[in-house]
């Protein structure tokens, strides 16, 4: 989509969209590079162990994918929802529901079961491709999901569920793959929100098409030659699957698929170099994990040709620390669910600026507009918006009509975060225009951790924000207050925080409880999370302060 040009100028004049009449994800990415070279497309290392799948291979296992689904009954508009890490089996699960018109829906492997009940519930899912582990959350939420038909299950199978290896083998490799349009329904992601439940971005088949330019320009004009990528973002997020996965095999670029875990900056580095891996998506708070672990990845022989990062401000130290490290230029970019990749930056073509995201990617108009839609002034703060219509934009939130309507101010999708434009177009991100906590890259809306801690019998009364962190950009703190006969204590501290980590997510447990007396509420009754940030801005710097009560 993107040639290399001399200037941005040049690349965005020249820039033309071509969306075709007809257009599948999984003939794009797959299909079309099936010959007999089987040429190498997904390097699957799980903790040593490492096999190879070329796009020949990958063709024929979608194929059997897909049998096997539409034997289940599985078709058109149908939800299947891929409860998988990186490995193979997320892979050929995407490329089947494509192939039959089915929508896929992509789910953390760490969420706990209130998490995957809600989003099973909401989208109808009426298959799940998991593992082991995940059948056995899945195994007390059956009762509770009537439209849920199906559990495919790796790795042998579980109780209760089918054996997705043994139903493979039985399957043909033949299929033609259902025709869709551009704009037919692909994929399904939810995206959590400060307000309610999270809401779930419905996206068409052109959402790839839509990617391509905002990969292409942050990681210095993807793809070259010998180009290999790897990403440690799980492919659940649009981060892994839209901005690593789907366009580096739409390109026929190999992939690179790491084992499952927290993120270790030895182990990184060493997939990196074990690999030959010269493109790297690394969020924020790799970058400083990495960097507080004291690892240069260019002397221990890691050879990249381009490293992107985006989820969360960067920061000029973690940038010159990446020259160092890598010998290269980190590259931000930025974009969210509903509007992926919009803006970013490209070190040999963009004079990099302090605090700035980048510009506009090509084929995307950005402005800074107030809560109307109105532009404002060049260097004056507002809101991020997008115009519409632009093939990398969702086609609606998932039984969210109010949602979706109030996601645009006439052609402008609202991103919601704050930022500036200066005279020449580059763009500044200020922060969250809501309550959203964006914590190592994962945007969290707090109002899913609040009913989760409600369920606690200790908790009357709760209310989450975002506090700065070193290393994740933010952290979740939770202030609680406690249900008569409930004296604050470690323990209790304890039961709570493991609450949400068993119910939701690893990633969305209170890492900070404050216990307080009240909370600031408004005349109706609602929490003034607003008004909590204030309070710890001007905590900071007194440690004095006795903890776990409201000064």
């Amino acid at each position: 989509m993107l040639e290399p040009a001399a200037s941005y100028e040049e690349l965005r004049t020249r820039f033309r969209w071509r969306i075709p009449a007809t257009f599948n994800i999984a003939v794009a990415v797959c299909d079309r590079h099936a010959d007999e070279d089987n040429r190498l497309a997904l390097i699957e290392d799980r903790g040593g162990n490492v096999r190879r799948h070329g796009f020949l291979d990958l063709a024929g296992a979608s194929n059997r994918f897909a049998n096997l689904l539409a034997a289940s009954g599985i078709g058109r508009g149908d939800r299947v929802a891929i409860l998988l890490g990186q490995r193979v089996e997320t892979l050929l699960a995407h490329l089947a529901a494509y192939k039959l018109g089915a929508i896929a829906v992509p789910l953390f492997k760490l969420f706990g079961p209130e998490a995957l009940h809600f989003r099973l519930a909401d989208s109808g899912a009426k298959a799940v491709i998991t593992d082991p582990e995940g059948a056995a959350k899945l195994s007390e939420l059956r009762d509770e999901l009537p439209e849920l038909e199906h559990v495919l299950v790796t790795d042998g199978g579980a109780a209760g569920a089918a054996d997705l290896n043994a139903g493979l083998a039985r399957a043909s490799d033949r299929l033609t793959p259902m025709v869709t349009a551009p704009d037919d329904p692909a994929l399904l992601i939810y995206t959590s929100g400060t307000t309610g439940p999270p809401k779930g971005a419905l996206h068409g088949h052109r959402v790839l098409l839509g990617h391509l330019p905002g990969v292409q320009l942050p990681n210095e004009f993807f793809p070259q030659a010998h180009d290999r990528f790897w990403t440690p973002a799980d492919w659940a997020w649009i981060g892994g699957l839209m901005d690593v996965l789907m366009p580096s095999l739409y390109f026929g670029v190999p992939v690179v698929a790491g084992p499952a875990g927290r993120f270790d900056a030895e182990a990184a580095v060493d997939l990196m170099v074990r690999h030959e891996v010269r493109n790297v998506f690394l969020p924020p708070t790799a970058l400083r994990i990495l960097r507080q672990a004291g690892v240069l990845p260019q002397k221990r022989g890691a050879r990249l040709r381009s490293l992107a990062s985006g989820g969360e401000k960067l920061g000029d130290e973690v940038i010159d620390w990446g020259r160092e490290a890598f010998g290269l230029t980190v590259n931000e970019f930025y974009g969210q669910t509903e509007a992926n990749l919009v803006v970013g930056n490209c070190a040999t073509i963009l004079s990099l600026r302090s605090g700035s995201m980048g510009r506009p990617i090509p084929g995307h108009e950005v402005a800074i507009v107030d809560e109307g839609g109105r532009e404002v002034e060049p260097g004056e703060s507002g809101i991020i918006a997008v115009r519409r219509p632009d093939p990398v934009f969702f086609l609606h939130y998932w039984n969210n009509p109010e949602a979706t309507a109030a996601k645009f101010a006439g052609d402008w999708l609202l991103t919601g975060d704050l930022g500036r434009i200066d005279p020449e177009g580059y763009v500044t991100y200020l922060g969250r225009e809501d309550d959203l906590i964006n914590s190592a890259g994962y945007r969290i809306g707090p109002s899913e951790i609040e009913d989760c801690l409600a369920r606690h019998p200790a908790v009357a009364l709760c209310a989450v924000i975002g506090v700065p962190d070193p290393i994740r950009g933010e952290a979740i703190k939770a202030f609680i207050v406690p249900r008569a006969g409930h004296a604050p204590s470690p323990d209790l501290e304890r039961s709570i925080q493991e609450l949400v980590r068993a119910r939701l997510a690893a990633h969305e447990y209170p890492r900070t409880i404050a216990f307080v007396d009240q909370l600031p509420l408004t005349a109706t009754g609602k929490v003034m999370r607003r008004e909590l940030r204030e309070q710890e801005r001007r905590n900071i710097g007194h440690p004095g302060q006795a903890p776990g009560r409201s000064p």
